[in-house]
């Protein structure tokens, strides 16, 4: 009778479903944070972005200050590991940008417009670099996006989340005025925006 019972019970214990894996969460600068909110909602696997600004020193930052306390724009990304690693969207995030221009990213100027890889932990940080070596030896040129710490992500007002989808024709003015896809193109080849449904 007990090894029925025990028999019944792991028998039991295989059919159960895998246990999903929790999400994971992603912080990179891009240059203008409704560039990169829509390119990473095009990445299978992605379950949430959210623009905000993070790296500065002021608490509370507004769209109106934040570049005087020091902030990127940038984007926490949700992500389900499951479906795609951390690994593929550091990968992402170099074919979608210029991570050679160290002074902001196309149209957009200065350090709030730089890249910028916010590793929320060892492993990420090392993902990151790795990515970083990855990416340098495609291009054959240096890249400059610096790997950083965790750093307070702060969200962005509520007119900046899912604008692309919110107001597309202002959005694709803009994005296509700054010349963001030529510069990506130019830069990436046929291995830009890779991972990216458009």
């Amino acid at each position: 009778m007990n090894h029925l019972l025990l028999a019944l019970a792991a028998g039991c214990l295989l059919s159960l479903p895998a246990r999903a894996a929790e999400p994971q969460f992603a912080l990179f600068a891009g240059g203008c944070f409704w560039c990169v909110e829509t390119d990473f909602d095009g990445v299978p696997g992605v379950l949430e972005t959210i623009s905000g600004y993070a790296g500065g020193k002021s608490a509370n930052p507004t769209y109106e200050d934040y570049v005087k306390g020091g902030h990127r724009e940038v984007v926490r990304i949700k992500f389900d590991p499951d479906r795609v690693s951390y690994s593929t969207l550091v990968s992402v995030l170099f074919h979608t940008t210029d991570p050679t221009d160290g002074g902001g990213q196309f149209c957009d100027r200065g350090f709030a417009y730089t890249t910028a890889i916010y590793a929320l932990d060892e492993r990420q940080a090392m993902d990151a670099k790795a990515g970083k070596i990855k990416a340098e030896a495609e291009l054959g040129k240096p890249i400059v996006t610096p790997v950083e710490g965790a750093a307070k992500f702060w969200p962005a007002e509520d007119y900046h989340q899912d604008f692309g989808a919110r107001n597309p024709i202002r959005y694709w003015y803009y994005r296509n005025g700054c010349g963001r896809n030529r510069t990506v193109e130019a830069l990436w080849g046929d291995r830009a925006y890779a991972g990216v449904n458009h």
